[in-house]
């Protein structure tokens, strides 16, 4: 017998608005998610993100012991992740050569981000001549774009400018994107949390868009009417989980909505304070983590960067207690003092992916979640702030690449391993090959076990 199913491509059309769906039982074979072509039964389609945090970090607390299983007890910046301890790989040995200077110098912080994904030597300028090379993710990017809606997102929670000088000659852009499209061609990061939404979920240009936006009603009451026709195709099951999914579109739209009133925090004198994005930093990452979860849930990208905050970022936080700023400190000439502001403000960064790991954990699709759906790569492309150095960069892989990572280990890789080589080993896990990237030698063994 012959039976018709929903298909994946299936969205919610109303006033300007188009707004994907989650995996539904009523879409038929978990596996007709696989990759075109694909010989693996991949339960939903994977996807890679990248998450970058600036100024290194305390490699003390951070390295695990010893190799192989991870231990119970982690690391004190590790901590927060223990409930996630078998979703989890600690790389360790893996070293962004690029990020060097190779007489071009100081400018390690402008170098690490800029070499991050992409493995390449950026050019030393302040002015229009910018140089670096192609990221990882876009190359990724360019292969699925026939995929899903957006090719990629590229999000951060601190703007940056895309001239100047930031960092010893090195121009702004540098220091402030991880993204680039080409060798000359940087992504810059959005960090509104309400355009992200809107570039989710609007059905495109269109002028209706505005009127939804002037009236500040929800994506979800112009879908609603398509909704109720969908929900007589669907079973109980389906039935809860796009109930869950609206739920959370609407919970981050209210959540934005309060951001916006809120009475903004005085800046000093002669700053200028930025709209329309949370006053409390760890709500802004928190609620770009949520939109994450959306794009991935939806199916809307499969390929997304977020910089937590930009390469030499000097940003107190005064809320855990740190008020000096985090690039002065990470210059800590081994203070205990100084190693300890740095450490909490490390461990309160891993606190927020453990956060955004819990939301996809609890996300069913086909025959897991959205965690065993997704290869995560969070880290930093300095190691130690104090001396800059870009060799044992601090390197935590999450999630289990829909069966093709094992996860819940430490692997120690000999030092000056290309971390480009990590990259080349998820492009193929996206069904992706590229002979090289960057300064890659070759894929990264042990990833499976």
């Amino acid at each position: 017998m012959s039976q018709s199913y929903l298909s994946r491509r299936t969205v919610l059309q109303g006033l300007g608005v188009s707004m994907a769906l989650p995996w539904l039982e009523a879409m038929g074979p978990a596996t007709s998610w696989a990759a075109a072509g694909s010989s693996t039964k991949n339960p939903a389609p994977n996807r890679m993100a990248f998450f970058y945090v600036p100024n290194g970090v305390n490699m003390a607390d951070w390295t695990p012991s010893q190799d192989g299983p991870l231990s119970e007890q982690l690391p004190h910046i590790l901590e927060p992740l223990r409930p996630f301890k078998q979703d989890l790989l600690v790389l360790t040995g893996l070293t962004a050569d690029k990020a060097r200077s190779h007489g071009d110098g100081a400018g390690d912080h402008a170098r690490a981000l800029a070499a991050f994904l992409t493995g390449a030597q950026p050019r030393k300028t302040d002015g229009t001549d910018i140089r670096a090379g192609i990221s990882v993710d876009q190359v990724a990017a360019a292969r699925l774009a026939s995929e899903t809606r957006l090719p990629s997102l590229e999000l951060g929670c601190e703007a940056g400018a895309m001239a100047g000088n930031c960092d010893s000659g090195y121009s702004c852009v540098y220091s402030s994107t991880m993204s680039w499209r080409s060798a000359t061609q940087p992504l810059p990061k959005e960090v509104n949390p309400k355009l992200v939404f809107e570039r989710l979920f609007s059905a495109g240009p269109d002028p209706k868009l505005a009127e939804r936006i002037a009236r500040r009603k929800s994506v979800l009451d112009f879908v609603l009417e398509d909704s109720r026709g969908l929900k007589k195709q669907l079973g109980v099951s389906d039935q809860r989980k796009l109930d869950e999914y609206f739920a959370a579109v609407r919970d981050i739209e209210q959540r934005i909505d309060r951001a916006e009133k809120m009475p903004p925090i005085p800046a000093p004198a002669g700053a200028v304070t930025p709209t329309q994005i949370p006053a409390q930093y760890e709500e802004h990452v928190r609620m770009m983590y949520d939109l994450i979860v959306l794009a991935f849930q939806a199916d809307v990208t499969r390929v997304v960067t977020y910089v937590l905050a930009n390469e030499g970022s000097n940003r107190p936080y005064p809320f855990i207690g740190v008020r000096e700023g985090h690039h002065d400190l990470s210059h800590h000439g081994n203070d205990p003092k100084k190693k300890e502001k740095i450490r909490d403000i490390n461990t309160f960064h891993t606190k927020q992916f453990a956060y955004f790991l819990g939301k996809l954990k609890s996300i069913p699709e086909g025959d897991g979640t959205l965690l065993d759906h997704v290869m995560l790569v969070y880290g930093s492309g300095n190691s130690d702030g104090n001396r800059h150095n870009h060799d044992d960069l601090p390197i935590l892989f999450a999630g289990h690449g829909c069966g093709m990572v094992k996860p819940g280990r430490h692997i120690r890789y000999p030092n000056e391993t290309p971390l480009n080589n990590l990259w080349i080993s998820m492009l193929d896990r996206m069904n992706i090959q590229v002979a090289t990237l960057g300064d890659s030698t070759g894929a990264l063994p042990g990833l499976g076990g």
